[in-house]
């Protein structure tokens, strides 16, 4: 037998067999294993955040509160993770474990386990290559992030964005529109009779398993005028605490397979512990920050008031400095004015405050005129006019390389409106 030495964290439940024997062979010296026993997850995460290293994580697989944040905690400490669990009821590898072990096993299975998947200590070797088969998904759907600061309408951009998507014949009853809000205003802008299920039952199935994409896309509704479907958000602001991060991470992964394009409706606080010193920021914001990191796209949205374009920039400089690259952001000014001279006057203004605050050159934004009747079409759950989410559309297109950028809409002229080029008013 090998003389490495490996240090192993332990839980079970009571009475588990395997644990007893485990000990008992770690005691009499016939595993080359240090056994550290645990009675709680809550020891188990104290001690990976220890700072000590440890080359293992063998937990039984009926222990409550197993998921997938737990074992993303132990690979954030380089700590490897095996499961006990003779059933094999739920695909551990899917939710992030190295290794799955039926009991009982005998001294050599479990020495062959640990030599393959953790490392040997105090050597510092590197950990070893999980393979990626249980990991990788052959294919993934776009997601758009739609963000900007409160009363931007970026609720309401986010919806006429997804019409225009699901408009495309390729992608029809393949769009879907996530609320991903803290504040949720899509079930009260969709009229939902119901309120489950939503994203909190979503992110919660995620947290012990890996749901079908029928699984997923039962748990959303069809909007039918505008042809896309809808996930709803949190019922409440305070409801973000029950979000695991990782199965919240999973969760969008599912959607992205789910559906071709996947339009989300995001915060545009993106504060995390770094900044503030509080772990519970990165996890009220986590949505939000997943959701822009993730996206093919961000959709950064500012109303076309002197408040509303500082707090564009800002959330332009909050994006970037979340790693977001500036050929994936879209600029938009919502609520325009009309005349192209308020228009030009406003995108040099943004312009040059961008390049003041960032000292990065963004492209043009694109501008959406104010229009009347929005609140009637939210109320009726009817279709948008085509243009209010054409020139995003089109410049969000652009920015996956789908199409060239058109910044000006085209307008029919009224006949007589332009006035005469030459001549008396009957020529």
């Amino acid at each position: 037998m090998t003389t490495a030495r490996y240090t192993v964290l332990g839980l079970a439940p009571v009475r588990a067999v395997w644990f007893s024997e485990l000990t008992a062979w770690s005691m009499a010296g016939v595993v080359p294993i240090e056994f550290v026993k645990c009675v709680s997850l809550e020891e188990v995460r104290a001690r990976l955040r220890s700072g000590r290293r440890h080359s293992a994580l063998l937990i039984d697989g009926d222990v409550a509160g197993l998921d997938r944040d737990l074992l993303a905690a132990a690979h954030e400490s380089d700590c490897a993770v095996v499961v006990v669990d003779g059933r094999r009821a739920r695909g551990w590898k899917a939710l992030g474990a190295d290794a799955v072990m039926a009991p009982p096993f005998t001294p050599s299975e479990l020495v062959s386990v640990l030599a393959g998947q953790a490392r040997e200590l105090p050597h510092a070797e590197a950990p070893a290559v999980v393979e990626a088969t249980d990991r990788v998904t052959p294919w993934s759907g776009g997601l758009i992030a739609v963000s900007g600061r409160p009363g931007s309408g970026v609720s309401t951009m986010t919806a006429s964005l997804a019409q225009s998507f699901a408009s495309d014949p390729r992608n029809a009853g393949l769009v879907l529109l996530a609320d991903l809000a803290l504040d949720a205003d899509q079930a009260l802008l969709h009229d939902a009779v119901d309120v489950v299920p939503g994203l909190q039952e979503l992110v919660e199935a995620h947290r012990t398993s890996t749901p079908g994409v029928e699984q997923v896309r039962a748990g959303t509704f069809l909007v039918a005028e505008r042809r896309y479907d809808l996930l709803l958000g949190l019922r409440r602001h305070h409801d973000w605490v029950a979000l695991r991060p990782r199965a919240l991470m999973a969760t969008i992964d599912s959607l992205r397979l789910a559906y071709r394009m996947v339009i989300a409706d995001c915060d545009a606080d993106l504060e995390c512990e770094a900044l503030t010193g509080s772990p519970d920021i990165d996890e009220r914001n986590a949505a939000a920050r997943a959701a822009t990191a993730q996206a093919d796209v961000v959709v950064a949205v500012g109303a076309a008031t002197l408040t509303g374009l500082h707090g564009l920039v800002r959330h332009l400089d909050a994006l970037l400095a979340h790693g977001v690259q500036p050929g994936r952001i879209v600029t938009v000014v919502n609520r325009a004015p009309r005349a192209r001279r308020h228009r030009a006057e406003a995108a040099a203004a943004l312009a040059a405050l961008v390049d003041r605050t960032t000292g990065i050159e963004l492209a043009d934004p694109v501008f959406v005129v104010e229009r009347g009747g929005v609140d009637d079409t939210h109320r009726g759950v009817l279709r948008f006019p085509a243009t209010l989410g054409a020139g995003v559309h089109r410049a969000v297109l652009a920015a996956l390389g789908g199409a060239q950028p058109r910044q000006e809409e085209l307008v029919a002229v009224a006949p007589g409106s332009l006035g005469h080029l030459g001549g008396d008013q009957e020529d």
